[in-house]
């Protein structure tokens, strides 16, 4: 593979920058969570939020569309909320001369960035309505294929706290989302910050500093970005060190998984080891990217038995042992 060109790399990083620096002059406090939103979206992955009410996760998506000339939607999942309200459908319409056809109306999924609020309140037929679209780029209505424009993005979100009334995701369904992220609770500082700049009662919002053809060479130019064999070599060891049947994953692993990542995980890996070289500005990703990454790859694709949850021992503790054990810094 031949390494993008230095003059194509230097772009990049520049519209990047302009990017990230948009988004977080009003995403108070929350610099790596951006980052990673912004890896997994030049990498051209789905992410899954999850945190406490209140900490700006639609303020988020609404920033991330403006600094990007996109358009996105919200969708509140709910109990009652059918697939058709998430994927759209056919309704009658009478013409003008008297009579009558069907139309293809598109639901709020046919957006560049969709916000799929509290997505394990939804049903799991619901859920699954979503998910197709996120894996396939498209959906089936009435027996017609309608195709997704891209950019495609969904950010999930899902309350850690509340379980009474919600569906959990099922495995097969969790690893079809690139990265899981934990927003955190903002400090002191940021804090003040969130308070003094948010109650001035102007909306907060940025100017447009890329657009949809820019964010589209962007993703093209991640998959160039070049990864050695040693490297995937590297990825694949991080994989099969999460499984419990090998001899040669850790002891915490054999003891406390049940099931270890899929080979989509390997995939994530590289793709957004490759996004994070690209926001760095370097032609080829590292085993630092590898790294970076790894935590919010693979704490999703990490399923735990029962002995785990008795002992209190979480996915993020284990990861970062599989790590430790496969990349040592």
């Amino acid at each position: 593979m031949t390494q993008p060109s230095t003059e194509r790399l230097q772009s990049a990083t520049a519209d990047l920058q302009r990017l990230e620096a948009a988004v977080r002059s009003v995403y108070i406090g929350q610099d790596a969570l951006v980052s990673h939103v912004l890896t997994a979206l030049v990498a051209g992955g789905n992410v899954l939020l999850e945190g406490a009410p209140g900490l700006g996760k639609t303020l988020l998506v609404r920033v991330l569309s403006q600094a990007l000339a996109l358009e996105a939607r919200r969708i509140q999942f709910t109990p009652d909320l059918m697939p058709a309200d998430i994927t759209g459908g056919t309704t009658l319409v009478r013409e003008d001369g008297g009579g009558t056809r069907l139309t293809f109306r598109p639901g709020p999924v046919f957006a560049n960035i969709v916000l799929a609020d509290e997505i394990n309140r939804g049903t799991p037929k619901t859920q699954s309505a979503l998910l197709e679209a996120m894996q396939e780029r498209s959906v089936t209505v009435g027996g017609e294929h309608h195709v997704l424009d891209a950019p495609f993005f969904v950010i999930a979100t899902q309350n850690p706290i509340e379980h009474e009334g919600t569906y959990p995701l099922p495995e097969a369904q969790l690893d079809r989302f690139l990265m899981k992220l934990l927003v955190p609770f903002p400090g002191h500082a940021e804090l003040v910050r969130i308070g003094l700049e948010t109650t001035r009662g102007a909306p907060l919002a940025v100017d447009a500093v890329l657009d949809r053809a820019g964010l589209l060479r962007l993703q093209a130019l991640c998959r160039d970005i070049v990864v050695s064999d040693a490297l995937a070599a590297q990825a694949a060891r991080l994989v099969l060190a999460t499984h419990p049947d090998r001899s040669d994953s850790p002891a915490e692993v054999r003891r406390f998984v049940r099931y270890g990542a899929s080979p989509r995980a390997m995939q994530a890996l590289l793709q957004a080891g490759r996004a994070r070289a690209l926001l760095a500005g370097r032609p080829w990703a590292s085993a630092d990217d590898l790294r970076a990454v790894a935590a919010p790859v693979l704490r999703h694709r990490v399923h735990l038995g029962l002995e785990a949850e008795l002992e209190g021992v979480g996915a993020e503790a284990l990861v970062a042992g599989v790590v430790a054990a496969v990349l040592p810094a």
